[in-house]
C-alpha cells in the first residue's frame, strides 16, 4: 500500500541545481552531482508523496503521460527501495527514460492529483525526478540489459531519422527480430537530441550509452546519409520491406517581411544552436557566437530558452527574450485550463534563472543596421494578438514604437513542419496544412509501406510524444510485415497534438 500521508509528511523537493555563477561557465548538466546514496535516499522520500490514486491521471495519455507510464507502480517500488523492479516497470513502457527524465516538461506532474490544490498538498509528486533517478540507478548498476532477438524475421526496415521517434521505432523492431537500419543525415546520431538540445540540459554521454546498447542489440546505423539524395527512394524501396519516416519538423518559421531581415547578425535559432553543439562535440568554434553581444531572442518557448542558456555560456553582454503573447498567470486559472489539462501558466526554465530579461506583448517592427551591414538595434512595439474565426492570427501594434540595442537576433518562433525535399517528392508525399505528413489508422502514409511518426507527423512536440509515436508505429510496422504484432501501441495516430508553450 502507498503512504496515504506521505505528501503531508514529506515536502516536495526538486533536484538541486548548481549555483548560477558556476554553471554558466561550463556546458555540464545543471544539476548538482549528488553521491548516489544521498540521491537515492532523497528520491525514495519523494516517492512517499505518491498516493497510488484510484484513477491516476498522471499516466492518462489525454492529460498526462502519452507513453502510459505506470507511474504509481514504479513510485511505490522506489519507495520500497526496489530499484531493479522499478527500472523493469519503467522500461516496459518507455524505451529511453534517461531522455524523458531530463528533457520532458512533465505533463504527468500537471495531471497529478496533488496539483489540484497545491497550497494544501505542497504540489505534485516529483515524477520527472524519480524517473531520472530510476534510469540513472539502472545504468550505474548495469541494470539496463541488452535485448537481442531470439530469431530473425528476415524482414528489413529502414528508419529515416535518429531522433527519439526513430530510435524508439528501431529498438522495438530490432527486438522482435527485424533487420533495422537507421539513416541519419548528420555526422553523428541523435537528431535534435544531439545537435538541438544543449549539453547543459542533457550530457551527450547519456545519448551515447543508449546508442551503444542499441548497436549491441543489432540495430544498424548509417550517418552522413541524406535519404533521397545520397541514397535514392528507389534504392530504399528495393532494399527494404518497410520504411519509417522519423525526420522531425525542422522547417523553421521565419519572418522575411520584417524590414532589415537581410542584415548580418540575424539568424534562425537552429542555425545558432546546432553549431554551438558541434563546438561542444569538439568540432571547432561556432561561426555564430554571443560573446560580448547584446542578444535578442524572438520567441518565448523551449527553443528560445535553449538559446538563452547557450548565450549565457558564451558570455553575452545582455539578453532579452521577446514574446508577443500576454504574460501568462503564475498559477493555473481553472476557468481556462482546469485540472488535469496542461495549464496555461508562466513557465521558467533554469536558463531564465541564469539572467536575461523577458518582455511580453511586444513584436519586432523592423531591424536597424549599421554601416557594416550588420544589425545594431531593432524597433519594437507593444502588440495584441487577434484570432479570427477562420483560425488566422493577427498581431496588431497598439503602442508607441521604441528601440532596443541588438547585435545578435535569433528567431525562435517555432516550425512549419517537416522539411520539403527529394525524399517527400520521390515518395509522392505532400505536407498537410499543419506542415506534417498525414497517415491512416495504421500509421501508413499515402505511399504504401511507408510509415511516419514523431514530429514529422504531429509537428514540433515533446520528446515523450516522439517516443510514444515511435512505439506505436513499431507495432504497426510489425503487423504490416508479419500479419500480427504483440508490441504495445500507446497512442493513436489521430490523437490531437499536445500544445506546450
Amino acid at each position: 500500500m502507498a503512504d496515504a500521508h506521505g505528501f503531508l509528511n514529506v515536502r516536495k523537493r526538486e533536484s538541486p541545481k548548481r549555483p548560477v555563477s558556476e554553471r554558466i561557465n561550463d556546458w555540464n548538466e545543471i544539476y548538482v552531482d549528488v553521491c548516489p546514496d544521498e540521491r537515492n535516499h532523497e528520491v525514495r522520500l519523494q516517492a512517499h508523496r505518491c498516493m497510488d490514486c484510484g484513477i491516476p491521471f498522471c499516466h492518462s495519455g489525454s492529460s498526462g503521460c502519452p507513453l502510459g507510464n505506470l507511474i504509481p507502480e514504479w513510485n511505490e517500488l522506489v519507495r520500497r527501495g526496489q530499484w531493479s523492479d522499478a527500472s523493469e516497470r519503467l522500461h516496459a513502457t518507455n524505451n529511453f527514460p534517461e531522455f524523458t527524465g531530463r528533457l520532458c516538461p512533465a505533463p504527468c506532474e500537471s495531471a497529478c492529483v496533488l496539483s489540484i490544490a497545491e497550497e494544501d498538498t505542497g504540489g505534485s509528486v516529483t515524477i520527472k525526478r524519480i524517473e531520472q533517478a530510476i534510469a540513472d540507478v539502472a545504468w550505474e548498476s548495469g541494470g539496463v540489459p541488452v535485448h537481442r532477438p531470439e530469431t530473425s524475421s528476415g524482414k528489413h526496415v529502414a528508419v529515416v531519422g535518429s531522433g527519439p521517434a526513430g530510435l524508439a521505432v528501431a529498438q522495438q523492431l530490432t527486438r522482435v527480430g527485424h533487420e533495422v537500419t537507421v539513416y541519419e543525415r548528420d555526422d553523428r546520431l541523435g537528431g535534435l537530441l544531439r545537435y538541438g538540445i544543449p549539453a547543459f540540459k542533457m550530457d551527450k554521454d547519456v545519448l551515447n550509452r543508449r546508442l551503444f546498447q542499441m548497436r549491441e542489440e543489432g540495430t544498424r546505423f548509417v550517418t552522413s546519409s541524406n535519404v533521397g539524395v545520397d541514397i535514392t527512394v528507389g534504392e530504399l524501396r528495393s532494399q527494404y520491406d518497410a520504411i519509417v519516416l522519423a525526420t522531425g519538423a525542422l522547417d523553421a518559421r521565419d519572418n522575411r517581411d520584417v524590414g532589415g531581415r537581410e542584415l548580418g547578425g540575424i539568424h534562425l535559432a537552429m542555425d545558432y544552436l546546432v553549431p554551438a553543439n558541434h563546438e561542444c562535440e569538439g568540432d571547432g568554434p561556432s561561426p555564430i557566437n554571443a560573446h560580448g553581444k547584446h542578444v535578442v531572442i524572438i520567441g518565448g518557448g523551449d527553443t528560445g530558452s535553449d538559446c538563452l542558456g547557450t548565450a549565457h555560456r558564451q558570455g553575452a553582454k545582455s539578453i532579452v527574450e521577446l514574446d508577443y503573447h500576454c504574460e501568462p498567470p503564475a498559477e493555473r486559472d481553472e476557468s481556462t485550463s482546469p485540472w488535469p489539462s496542461w495549464p496555461l501558466v508562466l513557465r521558467t526554465s533554469p536558463a531564465h534563472a541564469e539572467g536575461g530579461e523577458r518582455r511580453f506583448q511586444v513584436a519586432v517592427q523592423r531591424f536597424v543596421g549599421g554601416p557594416d551591414g550588420r544589425v545594431r538595434s531593432m524597433v519594437l512595439a507593444e502588440v495584441q494578438v487577434h484570432r479570427h474565426d477562420d483560425g488566422r492570427r493577427e498581431i496588431v501594434p497598439i503602442g508607441d514604437e521604441f528601440e532596443l540595442r541588438c547585435d545578435l537576433a535569433l528567431f525562435a518562433i517555432g516550425f512549419h513542419g517537416t522539411e520539403e525535399g527529394p525524399l517527400l517528392t520521390d515518395l509522392g508525399l505532400r505536407r498537410s496544412r499543419r506542415g506534417g505528413l498525414t497517415c491512416g489508422l495504421d500509421w501508413q502514409t499515402d505511399a504504401p509501406g511507408v510509415f511516419v511518426c514523431g514530429d514529422a507527423h504531429r509537428g514540433a512536440s515533446l520528446v515523450v510524444w516522439a517516443i510514444a509515436e515511435g512505439r506505436s508505429v513499431a507495432a504497426a510496422v510489425d503487423e504490416y510485415l508479419m500479419g500480427h504484432s504483440e508490441l504495445p501501441a500507446p497512442v493513436h495516430p489521430m490523437q490531437v497534438p499536445l500544445t506546450v508553450m
